[in-house]
């Protein structure tokens, strides 16, 4: 096989083959000849999105009429997803910010965990109709016991203010992840939480391999990434000082904070417990979409998994 058909060549590379091959050329004509062949040097780019779900726009009409109806009789919608996850500490942070001329900052050269402080797991709560979030910065692990707490805490700081008469709630989430459609514990945890507030909880995920279509990702975290680029994350109190200043002109309010608690991912969940919960799937794809509704204080001491994160409301 021929080298040529498979490697990068720079324009004097392919000259000096060209040369070996009895032709004479420079570089700067090889570079001429490429442009009037109509090449030019370019990226790639990502659009080739593979598979999609035969319900992909179904699914994209059913969750914008849910989220019109909640909106509409002024109960709550929340967009929610985790982050990606950032290493504390001395580490390059792309971008750049204004310093003084010839005094970048300095970063460690290899992004090695060890020579850090711990990872960072920002768990974003944002609340579509009030342009407002809660960004839960997590220490552990990402798990669904995790992503709950992280909504538990929007409520508390958040959602029982702004929405004292809320008859229900709807999450707009991704379909895999800590609140994927299949997991368990997502489900089981929930439950607890609708428990808590007395009030039913709806799932409308987005469809798969569409996580960028997730409000919480064009609306919050990519003006969090805007806010803190080129700033190295020393600290976790960094991480959440920067992502609680995060303002956009549009009037994005941010309240972060940091979760310390140790969550163990891998939770087993007994079928038992599946049973016990109040969910009623919709009638399109109940698969994906479902309710669960509030259960009695008997109901729920009997089947509710031992956890570390129920904090009172």
């Amino acid at each position: 096989m021929s080298y040529l058909l498979w490697t990068n060549k720079s324009t004097r590379t392919l000259a000096q083959e060209l040369g070996r091959q009895g032709y004479e050329v420079s570089h700067v004509t090889v570079a001429r000849c490429l442009r009037a062949m109509g090449y030019s040097l370019q990226a790639n780019v990502k659009t080739i999105e593979g598979t999609q779900h035969p319900d992909r726009d179904a699914q994209f009409r059913y969750l914008n009429e849910q989220v019109r109806r909640f909106v509409r009789s002024h109960d709550p919608v929340v967009s929610v997803d985790t982050k990606k996850k950032e290493l504390v500490g001395t580490f390059d942070n792309r971008g750049r910010r204004w310093r003084p001329e010839g005094e970048p900052e300095a970063v460690f050269v290899h992004d090695f965990p060890g020579t850090g402080v711990g990872k960072a797991i920002p768990y974003g709560t944002y609340d579509v109709a009030r342009d407002e979030a809660v960004v839960n910065v997590g220490m552990t692990h990402e798990t669904a016991e995790f992503a709950v707490e992280s909504i538990r805490r929007w409520w508390r700081l958040l959602g029982r203010k702004a929405y004292p008469h809320a008859r229900r709630l709807l999450i707009c989430a991704d379909a895999g992840g800590s609140n994927g459609t299949r997991l368990r514990a997502w489900k089981v945890h929930l439950q607890a939480l609708t428990d808590q507030l007395g009030i039913p909880v709806t799932v409308c995920p987005y469809p798969p391999g569409t996580s960028k279509w997730n409000k919480v990702e064009h609306r919050l975290f990519s003006f969090i990434s805007i806010n803190w680029r080129g700033r190295p994350l020393l600290s976790f109190e960094a991480v959440v000082n920067l992502i609680g200043g995060t303002t956009t002109k549009s009037g994005l309010k941010v309240k972060a904070l940091l979760d310390p608690t140790e969550y163990e991912p891998g939770q087993k969940i007994a079928d038992d417990q599946m049973r016990a919960l109040k969910l009623k799937p919709h009638r399109f794809h109940g698969d994906w979409n479902y309710t669960l509704q509030p259960r009695t204080t008997q109901e729920s001491r009997t089947v509710n998994p031992s956890s570390k994160s129920q904090s009172r409301l």
